[in-house]
């Protein structure tokens, strides 16, 4: 549909395989590449047509993986490290990297995906050359909590765990309860981006909708403070690449032009 090159791919790790896959624009732009972090109950096949959209606009390569225990990618059955955002990017980041042979790279995340995709900026401080988050807390909020609870209550009811069961198999239970037992657990409380943020030396642009339900406006404008762009979505909630796909891609393409006619390498 889009004028892009699909190919899946397959990532070994001591943990399992990692599903991968790439979107590769007929004709390039010749700028670094683009890295895709899911959110806590995503997966490849939940990007839908975002990526493939993402390269045509961008013309430039997209790549988007399922980490460890989500969708296609091997099965966990640990409970996640309460430092499991970076951990991500420390841990298991670099096989994607190697295994796609990308020295520089944008790093772009929905949701705690953009979480990690500020610990990948943070970790990969030479080679991550810019970072995009979407949708993104910084700090465990009131808001936040109270989303999760009501989705924990959402999917309490016969046959909700069914929509999750497509997209991530077996690996469905594993999945809800990582994203709720973490968020809810007293331990987690504390979390914040905060002391990540500090180390960030690259250009920043947080993107998030005025009625995003998991998340305040706090959240973009503590992301991008001094480091970047904040950019507020009218009338979008959590999940800009379903609800304004093409709003959010141009929005991603024109900041990095901007970077480049800066003479920022992105």
């Amino acid at each position: 549909m889009r004028n892009t090159e699909e190919a899946e791919h397959w990532i070994a790790t001591p943990r399992g395989d990692l599903f991968a896959k790439s979107w590769t624009p007929r004709s390039e732009s010749g700028g670094v590449p683009v890295i895709l972090h899911h959110d806590s109950l995503g997966c490849v096949t939940l990007w839908r047509d975002f990526p493939a959209l993402l390269a045509t606009t961008l013309q430039r390569r997209v790549i988007a993986y399922d980490r460890l225990g989500f969708g296609q990618s091997a099965a966990r059955h640990d409970r996640l490290d309460l430092n499991f955002l970076r951990d991500e990017a420390v841990h298991q980041l670099p096989f994607v990297l190697d295994s796609f042979a990308i020295d520089r790279f944008v790093a772009c995340g929905h949701s705690v995906g953009g979480g990690m995709a500020v610990e990948t900026g943070a970790f990969f401080a030479q080679r991550c050359e810019a970072i995009v988050t979407i949708a993104a807390q910084a700090f465990v909020e009131d808001r936040t909590v109270d989303g999760i609870k009501a989705a924990q209550e959402a999917f309490a009811a016969p046959g909700a765990l069914d929509r999750l069961t497509r997209y991530h198999g077996e690996k469905a239970d594993w999945v809800l309860k990582a994203w709720i037992e973490t968020w809810l657990s007293p331990a987690f409380e504390s979390w914040s981006l905060e002391p990540t943020l500090a180390k960030i030396s690259r250009p920043v642009l947080a993107i998030h909708g005025d009625r995003d339900e998991y998340g305040s406006l706090a959240h973009p404008r503590r992301i991008a403070s001094g480091r970047g762009v904040c950019r507020i979505l009218p009338d979008i909630g959590h999940t800009p690449h379903r609800e304004c796909p093409d709003l959010l891609a141009d929005e991603i393409a024109g900041w990095l032009t901007r970077l480049k006619g800066s003479g920022t390498a992105a």
